[in-house]
């Protein structure tokens, strides 16, 4: 379920309210754009370790989530995804069982064909990590027979990991330089809805002029912007790609 051609359901796991955007706003433009189903969960709203400027200016963390909520909405709807909120807290992100079951309920009620997480390694954010390892989880338990739930069991979605703020130090691989030029302006004006991190257009939008001049080199065709991804599990199929 990967080719432009065909639709399905891309689910974009975020561990705070910004990270989607940040990190797979292109994917998930590019995507609905082709008319697939793109859904977001954020874990958090990043309320106490990615909201320093409003707790500067003397927020309540219960304001701050207010603020990071909005932000993340008005940026979803511009994407053209779906948005929902676990509230899990963060700083630390505790993975719970009720927020494990949480996601494998997600997981078995809207059949994702491809998933978007965090990457397996980041020493500056403990939130990642243990993100990605929930979702891992959670698809093996979506897969079985076994695990308690009113909806069926799920087949093998694909899984890449977006890249990290700082990549070099968290083990990343790039096996997908993914080319979001055609939708870029959607994701400039998503990351321009998070005003508490305004810190960061700058610098993501950097990232995305210096991975498409890498998807370039890598394809010999123009790429403006792209994103880069890792892939967990092997593609299968009867052709190289």
């Amino acid at each position: 379920m990967t080719k432009a051609a065909e639709t399905g359901t891309l689910m974009v796991v975020s561990a705070h309210a910004a990270d989607f955007v940040w990190r797979a706003g292109g994917a998930i433009a590019l995507y609905a754009q082709r008319g697939w189903r793109t859904r977001v969960l954020c874990l958090s709203f990043g309320e106490r370790g990615e909201s320093a400027r409003l707790w500067q200016e003397g927020k309540t963390v219960e304001e701050i989530k207010v603020i990071r909520r909005a932000e993340a909405e008005r940026a979803a709807a511009i994407l053209g995804a779906e948005v929902r909120f676990l509230d899990a807290g963060d700083y630390p992100l505790d993975v719970t069982s009720e927020l494990r079951d949480a996601l494998v309920q997600e997981f078995r009620q809207y059949r994702p064909d491809i998933i978007l997480t965090h990457s397996l390694q980041d020493p500056y954010n403990m939130d990642h990590p243990r993100t990605t390892q929930l979702v891992l989880e959670s698809r093996i338990l979506a897969q079985a027979h076994g695990y308690p739930s009113s909806y069926p069991v799920i087949g093998a979605p694909s899984v890449f990991l977006y890249e990290p703020h700082q990549p070099e130090q968290c083990g990343f691989r790039i096996d997908l330089l993914l080319d979001i030029t055609p939708v870029f302006d959607k994701k400039r004006q998503a990351m321009e809805c998070m005003e508490a991190q305004e810190h960061l257009w700058a610098y993501y939008t950097d990232v995305a002029k210096r991975r498409g001049v890498q998807a370039g080199r890598n394809s010999g065709q123009r790429v403006v912007y792209a994103e880069a991804y890792q892939r967990v599990y092997p593609s299968v199929g009867g052709e190289f790609l």
